[in-house]
């Protein structure tokens, strides 16, 4: 029994260790993400600095080409009194995701204002017509939030071959990784908790962090 024990514990520990690395991983193409769209004009800065919460889903996976569905893990963080939260941790999944030829993944970005921020902490996941739009280009829109962010509350861009663009993203929803939360923050942490700054940014995500802080502000 005792030696049950002891290897329950081992799987356990090296659980840990794995959903820790990815997580890591998962976060420093999250910030690699972040610091590319400190130097592109595809996506306005006005918004960026205009938004309450940052979304990124690196390297998503495709299905198929044009038509198909879509999977990845991603960070989010929101802006808090003190700051941008420690990142909580997404899934994307379900429709096909507009620009989809060429390339085998694709970075997405979520920018979302006051709307979109509550509709996210009051669970209202689905990604549908009324709530996500194709985010607009730099040199379409202008310096106020009413012509940049126009009815919907969550802006889409995708990142591929080298640029941003607004991307169609209808259709998708995003969930809670629990259980990366837990293991990160521990079994009494959620999404909400992350994301209103209850929980400490851990060493492994200073880097978005950081990385958002100089392409959005504080």
């Amino acid at each position: 029994m005792k030696r049950a024990l002891v290897l329950l514990g081992a799987v356990a520990a090296l659980t840990g260790m794995a959903f820790a690395a990815d997580a890591a991983k998962v976060m420093d193409a999250a910030g690699q993400v972040v610091e590319n769209m400190s130097s592109s004009k595809q996506i306005p800065h006005s918004l960026i600095h205009q938004a309450k919460c940052v979304a990124v889903i690196p390297n998503l996976k495709k299905a198929g080409l044009i038509v198909g569905g879509e999977h990845g893990t991603g960070v989010i963080s929101c802006r808090t009194s003190s700051g941008w939260s420690a990142p909580g941790f997404i899934t994307m999944g379900g429709g096909s995701i507009g620009l989809q030829a060429g390339g085998e993944h694709q970075d997405i970005v979520l920018l979302m204002n006051d709307q979109g921020k509550q509709m996210l902490t009051s669970g209202h996941w689905d990604l549908g017509a009324e709530a996500v739009a194709a985010g607009p280009s730099g040199d379409s829109v202008g310096g106020t939030q009413s012509t940049g962010w126009g009815k919907a509350p969550v802006l889409s861009y995708n990142h591929s071959s080298g640029a941003y663009a607004g991307a169609d993203v209808g259709g998708s929803k995003l969930d809670a990784d629990k259980d990366t939360i837990h293991n990160i923050y521990g079994q009494n942490a959620t999404l909400e908790s992350v994301l209103s700054g209850q929980t400490e940014t851990p060493e492994s995500a200073k880097h978005f962090v950081s990385a958002l802080q100089h392409v959005a502000g504080k």
